[in-house]
């Protein structure tokens, strides 16, 4: 086990995320004491490895594992609903617990299973990708999709603990890698501008686990969403940060029916709010020039279908982040200075979305 960094989540109730190689052990003593049936949610490519977890939490529980569909495929009710159906015919109670072991998409199905279990039992998450780490497994936001858009049910619900062990991103492909990073570029834009810096200097290293910029940027990304998820847990002020990019890039994936990769969305939809601030008159060109360059350099999209613009408005329009039927978005006064942009006129935001059009 190499030396690992902790940063806490201040609350009620608080909790630490451990970010390390060869951190898996800890997760038993991650997990309640009086937990005697633990449930592991995971996807079929971690099928070995939730073996292993399984085999490391030794013959005092009981360890089910609950194999569901990878990426947003896996959030939906009816794979919420297999999972509560493990956990009752296993006689699951309070005192018992869940873990999350996978990426984002894992993560959140995981918490809510676990929020919504008997009103909420505990759930510990182990998340296997970059942007399980860096968003999705921290800060106890958990759903599932429906027909209608992402995450539209879902509950709060904060981990109990969070273990990211970053040998278990050594088998990610690079556009997976790449694809979670979008997450990690939005950390420079609205809180560490060291971030950029280091992607800048080399986008090659910045994105090689093994390397110390990538955990410097991944620490960075983790301390950023841990400070802002534990002075607002339940969205009602500063945690809309966060959302910088996603009113967008979550319609541009229902559009592609969740079939492009969450960064790769959020990637379009920054660059949409940052021609979106300029526009309104909060940003510079030299930082929306920037903001482009740094998400090419890592390869990562900045344009989407000029025709789309009709559908991905109507299901904006829908977005869990609307407010009494009106539009917010999150925009750049600078960079590192994250406003709300409330109800923008429609032609204001047809004329940013031309920016981005291809």
């Amino acid at each position: 086990m190499s030396e690992s960094t902790v940063v806490t989540v201040i609350g009620d109730p608080g909790y630490d995320i451990t970010i390390g190689r060869g951190i898996l052990p800890l997760l038993a003593g991650a997990l309640p004491p009086e937990a005697r049936k633990v449930l592991v949610v995971h996807p079929p490519t971690l099928a070995a490895q939730a073996e292993e977890l399984r085999a490391s939490l030794g013959d005092e529980r009981q360890v089910l594992l609950a194999e569901v569909p990878d990426a947003e495929q896996g959030k939906r009710v009816e794979v919420a609903a297999f999972c509560w159906q493990v956990m009752g015919q296993a006689d699951f109670t309070r005192t018992d617990a869940v873990v999350g072991f996978g990426g984002g998409a894992v993560t959140d199905l995981a918490g809510f299973v676990a929020a919504t279990w008997l009103r909420g039992v505990a759930v510990v998450q182990v998340p296997t990708t970059v942007l399980g780490m860096v968003d999705a497994a921290v800060g106890g936001k958990t759903g599932i999709n429906t027909a209608e858009g992402k995450n539209l049910v879902g509950a709060f619900w904060p981990p109990r603990a969070v273990l990211c062990d970053l040998d278990l991103l050594d088998t990610l492909s690079p556009n997976e890698r790449v694809a979670g990073f979008a997450e990690v570029v939005k950390a420079g834009f609205i809180r560490h501008p060291e971030i950029l810096d280091l992607i800048e200097v080399d986008p090659v290293a910045v994105v090689d686990p093994h390397s110390a910029a990538f955990r410097r940027c991944i620490e960075l990304a983790i301390e950023m969403k841990a400070q802002v998820v534990g002075e607002d847990l339940r969205e009602n002020g500063l945690r809309e940060v966060l959302n910088y990019g996603h009113t967008l890039g979550h319609a541009i994936e229902h559009a592609e029916r969740y079939r492009w990769r969450h960064g790769a969305a959020i990637s379009v939809g920054m660059m949409f709010a940052a021609e979106l601030s300029r526009l309104a008159g909060r940003l510079s060109d030299a930082a929306v020039h920037r903001q482009r360059r740094i998400l090419e350099l890592l390869g990562l999209p900045t344009t989407y279908r000029a025709g789309a613009w009709p559908q991905l408005l109507a299901t904006m329009q829908r977005d869990k982040k609307s407010r009494g039927g009106m539009l917010r978005f999150i925009v750049l006064d600078e960079v590192g200075r994250p406003t709300v942009l409330q109800a923008p006129d429609e032609s204001l935001l047809y004329a940013a979305y031309q920016e981005i059009a291809a």
